[in-house]
C-alpha cells in the first residue's frame, strides 16, 4: 500500500513539474526571444519577430512534451521492474 502511495506522489510531482514547465517555458521563451534575440540582436521587424518567436515557442512545447514522455516512460518501466521483483 505505501509503495503504491509513494509511486502516486512521484507521478503527481512529475506531472505538476512538467505542467508548470509547459506553461512557463514556451511563454517566457516567446517573449524573451522576440524582444532580445529577434528584435534586439538580429534587428528584425516587429512582424517578422512574431513569426520566429512563435516557432521558438512551438519547438519548446514539443521538447517539453518529448521530455515528459521520456521521463514518464522511464518512471513507469522502473516501477514495473521494482514491482516485478517483489
Amino acid at each position: 500500500y505505501f509503495r503504491n502511495e509513494g509511486s502516486l506522489t512521484s507521478t503527481l510531482r512529475t506531472l505538476l513539474f512538467f505542467t508548470a514547465l509547459m506553461i512557463t517555458l514556451p511563454v517566457g521563451l516567446y517573449f524573451s526571444s522576440k524582444a532580445y534575440v529577434f528584435e534586439g540582436f538580429l534587428g528584425m521587424s516587429d512582424r517578422d519577430s512574431y513569426f520566429y518567436a512563435a516557432i521558438v515557442a512551438v519547438v519548446t512545447v514539443h521538447v517539453v512534451l518529448a521530455l515528459f514522455v521520456y521521463v514518464a516512460w522511464n518512471e513507469g518501466s522502473r516501477q514495473w521492474r521494482e514491482g516485478k521483483q517483489d
